[in-house]
């Protein structure tokens, strides 16, 4: 019989799950970010980039049915047309997004600094990698195809449609170790920059790293970090950093190249 000493062998990190924007490309969250104002203003509805980044890393068009909800975008959406946003509002919304944000993706799918690295890294040491988006298939065939330009080819892609539901919710991330054949949830790490991400990864049953520079809970770019007032920034940095661990975060990390240092400390905790 195996059994025990087969379990044994296998407690280390077996496989990573990565998001997509705004942890592994789109440095800073772009591209959904203005896409979502771009709409709203478009139908003459203000709309406050942290409004907006608020439910960034859910489906999309539950991001969008989020957004018609606040008072403040209710209230200016009645005042303009009479009458409460409702579904045929939240499918003529999510019908103008989809397109839009296809015309900007490609612009905003180069991987991050020192992921490709990373990755090989993690990949050489026999690690999988798997990963989750907020993005539909189609929104993915470009982002993927984009990304495997600069040499950054996960081994799964899953897509909220694919795996029957969206963050935080666990399938895709379930789906994720079916189709890499990884087992159990304990040895996979969930890496994201939403607090989307950290419930998606607590809710599968495994380690939850949130990142902070280039994700959506900072929101700023990288030009923007490298400009920022120093002192404001590392109080911008411990904010969201505490908002990562209240919401259940194992670990945080600032860039995503600090991901190999803690592979250890996790796999000294899977065998306690």
């Amino acid at each position: 019989m195996h059994g025990k000493k087969d379990r044994e062998n296998n407690l280390h990190v077996n496989a990573i799950i990565f998001d997509w924007s705004g942890t592994t490309v789109d440095y800073g969250c772009i591209a959904p970010a203005i896409t979502f104002k771009k709409i709203f203003n478009k139908y003459g509805i203000e709309i406050s980039m942290k409004n907006i980044r608020k439910f960034m890393g859910l489906p999309k068009m539950v991001h969008l049915k989020k957004l018609l909800e606040l008072n403040d975008v209710s209230e200016q959406w009645q005042k303009k047309y009479g009458s409460k946003p409702d579904l045929a509002t939240l499918e003529r919304l999510y019908n103008d997004f989809t397109p839009e944000l296809l015309t900007v993706l490609s612009k905003y799918s180069k991987p991050v600094n020192g992921l490709v690295n990373l990755v090989n890294n993690l990949k050489y040491s026999g690690i999988k990698i798997g990963s989750t988006t907020g993005y539909t298939k189609e929104m993915m065939k470009i982002v993927l195809s984009e990304a495997q330009k600069y040499s950054y080819i996960p081994d799964c892609v899953v897509t909220p449609e694919e795996a029957g539901g969206g963050r935080p919710l666990p399938w895709m991330c379930y789906l994720n170790l079916i189709k890499l054949k990884v087992y159990p949830t304990q040895t996979v790490i969930k890496v994201g920059d939403t607090i989307s991400d950290i419930k998606e990864g607590l809710n599968a049953g495994m380690w939850s790293v949130g990142v902070i520079k280039g994700s959506n809970e900072l929101g700023l770019n990288q030009e923007e970090i490298n400009n920022y007032d120093k002192k404001k920034l590392a109080t911008m940095v411990k904010e969201v950093r505490k908002r990562f661990i209240l919401n259940g975060a194992h670990f945080v990390i600032e860039e995503i190249s600090e991901l190999e240092e803690i592979i250890p400390i996790i796999n000294k905790k899977i065998y306690k």
